[in-house]
């Protein structure tokens, strides 16, 4: 009987969706033994990790991309100084799953962090984290991905490795300290990575990908929201009209799409493919996904139509269709959007300075903040290249003296009268004949 009851769940169609990989907190605490697990390690998909599911590329094609990036990681100084291009265009087509562990620190440059500083996690893992975030960080454990075989078990490696990961963030930047949405980014990290690389993958997301957002104010998500709804208002007008019109700020459905870089808000194919191109890419590709979203929520007028009010419209953009989130189909749409690295910093600046106007303590600077793996691997060049830091020469001036009285050159004797006269004086004893030199100037005749 409980062979049947576990054929019937396995084929049941909101089990496969992989939607139940998103981890709220209504899923269940355990699992029954009957559920197997999907290829991402989610109990209760219904496909084995060797059948090939529809829109997935075939195994032929996956040997091929992952000789490619074999080939690309193998001289990877060389691959980002000269075909750094080529780099982005096979993080767009998805870069293979067995090799998401080794090109994931190498894009976003946390193998040479980690290079530069081989024993600061053990340090930090190690050392007694502060009560108050561990106390925070110990509520959250159980809601990360509770579904994944890695987190169901409160004392299995999974949620201790997540543990020390998260203390041992707040031990590196106490300053910061943790942040909720921080659970589910580092959980997916753990996923693919051992603790130590995914601390490091997780410090160059927060200090460089994006900076400020996991602060105590948290101000740079608040201005990504004003730049986000800047550039729906020229994509979309349509769209964003009708937010305006129901009350439907930023706010209300943008931090926790960003802030958790979609992890709790797309299937879990989809999200690994968006982090492929966020880890190459930067930020502009989490507002190519919002903008994506927003159109295939509210792009229609029957969409709109149907969501009179403030709620029907925040249930509609969480409530997009799992047809419509396959991952080649939803990254093409995604890839599409007309945005680029100049777009972003534009109006960013400019959203800074209406900030700036009603908020003049925000310090923030939108330039901080690297576009993607290019920027991160020239930073770490050009660190790599400046010569030790050496005391540098001091310069003393010392005012310049008083001028001291000019004395009146001896020129006695030295005089053309002097001359002349010693020429004419008598000659000295003991001279047989007179000097040649001795003989003056107007003695000479011509």
């Amino acid at each position: 009987m409980a062979a049947s009851l576990g054929e019937d769940l396995a084929q049941a169609p909101d089990i496969q969706d992989d939607s139940s990989s998103l981890g709220s907190d209504s899923e269940l605490n355990g699992p029954g033994p009957y559920r197997r697990a999907d290829r991402y390690g989610f109990i209760g998909g219904g496909a084995k990790p060797s059948e090939v599911g529809p829109g997935q590329p075939s195994l032929e094609l996956i040997r091929q991309r992952e000789m490619k990036w074999v080939e690309m990681t193998s001289h990877w100084e060389k691959t980002m100084s000269r075909r750094a291009k080529k780099v982005k265009i096979q993080c767009r087509k998805g870069i293979p799953s067995a090799l998401r562990a080794r090109c994931w620190p190498l894009l976003c440059g946390a193998q040479g962090r980690q290079a530069q500083n081989p024993t600061t996690y053990q340090d930090l893992a190690s050392a007694p984290g502060d009560p108050q975030w561990l106390e925070a960080i110990g509520r959250d454990l159980h809601r990360q991905f509770p579904l994944h075989e890695m987190f169901l078990s409160p004392q299995g490696h999974g949620q201790q490795g997540l543990l020390n990961v998260l203390k041992a963030y707040t031990l590196y930047r106490p300053e910061q300290g943790y942040c909720q949405a921080q659970g589910p980014v580092a959980a997916v990290l753990l996923m693919h990575l051992p603790p130590q690389e995914a601390f490091w993958c997780l410090v160059q997301i927060c200090e460089f990908y994006l900076p400020g957002y996991y602060g105590p104010h948290m101000e740079a998500i608040r201005l990504d929201a004003e730049v986000f709804s800047a550039l729906l208002g020229k994509l979309c007008p349509r769209i964003h009209k009708h937010l305006r019109q129901q009350g439907v700020g930023p706010l209300l459905y943008l931090p926790e799409w960003f802030l958790c870089l979609f992890a709790r808000s797309l299937p879990f194919a989809t999200v690994l493919r968006v982090w492929d191109a966020f880890f190459s890419e930067g930020v502009k590709v989490l507002f190519r996904v919002g903008l994506t979203l927003v159109r295939l929520a509210l792009g229609t007028a029957e969409q709109r139509k149907a969501c009179p009010g403030l709620l029907e419209t925040l249930e509609m953009l969480r409530s997009i269709p799992p047809a419509q989130l396959q991952e080649d189909l939803f990254m093409a749409q995604v890839h599409s959007v007309a945005i680029s690295e100049r777009d972003l910093q534009r109006e960013s600046l400019t959203q800074l300075a209406e900030l700036q106007k009603t908020s003049p303590e925000l310090q923030l600077r939108p330039k901080d903040r690297l576009p993607g793996a290019p920027a991160i691997f020239e930073a770490q060049q050009l660190a790599a290249a400046k010569p030790p830091d050496r005391e540098v020469p001091r310069i003393v001036v010392h005012p310049p003296e008083e001028p001291r009285p000019r004395k009146k050159p001896q020129t006695r004797g030295k005089t053309f009268h002097g001359m002349l006269t010693r020429s004419q004086s008598p000659q000295t004893e003991g001279l047989s004949r007179p000097h040649r030199a001795s003989s003056s100037f107007l003695d000479t005749r011509f």
